[in-house]
């Protein structure tokens, strides 16, 4: 039985998010811990998940910070390095009218992008039973090599490999290049967890069932999940397409981690089913990315995204997100599960 449920390697950062204003009607920012592959494994921790994440901080203030906080969350930061050169990384969310983000980063460069392939704990991704990375890592030659380095070893251990794009255009030099990476990144993993506007940028198709065929086809995910935002999620599975409605926020505080926890949610249910419906003679349950994905029936795809859609409803209800998970029993008291 493998160590880990979730390895997650990538960018560990600080939110600046906006909180009021103060008395000479300057906006208050709100240092919030963050970045998306930590987010994802915060929701897997709620769980009882077994987590560890990769990736490097700077040896600061807000490193130390941030490395605590993995702590108290249940993250494993063995796999966590500190850069003495090169600050933490620092991103400002700036709220737009129709609840959307702009963001703004302070990573020229930020200590993310300075975690090498000899960086990588590779003792860490060989006892995962999942492996889970985006393109934030992958926006510069050094990161880039560990995080291919890293998918090489997933792939040799046997792990089950998740992929959300996370696209963020102000971090890539062109946007060409980060396509480039969003296909990469599609053609190395089992699981694509991918926005309605990542689809359109990659395929310049509307028609998601179009688009999600042609993905399946060119790039070979088996389980693709389209998050719709307020308009629900889609996943496709072989043959099957299946659609789960929202649950609508009566207010949109934050949407920072919206699909983090959206991918968390769809990463336990997979566990979760596997751990319920494999388990051997001797108690052991069974490894290997086939168990994970095997014969996944249209009501099962259909409660795994009304769980992922309830949870990113309540992230969105809260100010910030690593530490502002919600509790597996609000999400399925709100998707109606007993």
């Amino acid at each position: 039985m493998k160590q880990y449920d979730v390895t997650a390697l990538g960018e560990l950062l600080i939110d600046f998010t906006e909180n009021g204003l103060s008395e000479q009607g300057n906006p208050l920012l709100e240092a919030n811990p963050g970045g998306a592959p930590c987010n994802v494994l915060a929701m897997l921790a709620k769980y009882g998940r077994r987590t560890a994440f990769i990736g490097k901080v700077g040896e600061d203030a807000f490193g130390r910070k941030l490395a605590g906080i993995l702590a108290e969350c249940g993250i494993d930061t063995e796999g966590l390095c500190f850069d003495p050169q090169v600050h933490t990384t620092l991103a400002f969310v700036h709220k737009l009218a129709d609840g959307d983000r702009d963001f703004s980063f302070y990573r020229n460069p930020g200590a993310d992008m300075m975690l090498s392939v000899a960086d990588v704990r590779k003792d860490l991704i060989r006892q995962s039973r999942i492996f889970h990375f985006g393109t934030l890592s992958m926006t510069d030659p050094v990161c880039r090599q560990a995080t291919e380095a890293a998918i090489g070893l997933a792939k040799e251990s046997g792990a089950l490999i998740s992929f959300d794009p996370n696209l963020r255009p102000p971090l890539w030099r062109n946007l060409a290049e980060a396509k480039e990476a969003m296909i990469y990144g599609i053609c190395h993993c089992h699981v694509l967890k991918i926005s309605d506007n990542e689809v359109e940028f990659l395929t310049g198709m509307k028609d998601y069932d179009q688009a999600a065929s042609r993905i399946q086809k060119e790039y070979g995910p088996r389980l693709i999940c389209i998050t719709l935002g307020e308009n629900g999620s889609l996943a496709y599975y072989k043959d099957e397409i299946v659609y789960a409605n929202p649950y609508p926020a009566a207010e949109l505080v934050d949407t920072t981690g919206a699909g983090d926890t959206f991918t968390g949610n769809m990463l336990n249910f997979l566990l979760e089913r596997t751990d319920q419906k494999n388990t051997g003679a001797d108690g052991l349950q069974e490894e290997g990315t086939g168990v994970l994905l095997e014969d996944l029936e249209a009501d099962e795809l259909e409660r795994m995204l009304k769980r992922a859609n309830a949870g990113a409803s309540l992230i969105v209800r809260r100010r910030g997100a690593l530490r502002m998970m919600p509790e597996p029993e609000e999400i399925t008291a709100l998707c109606g599960e007993k």
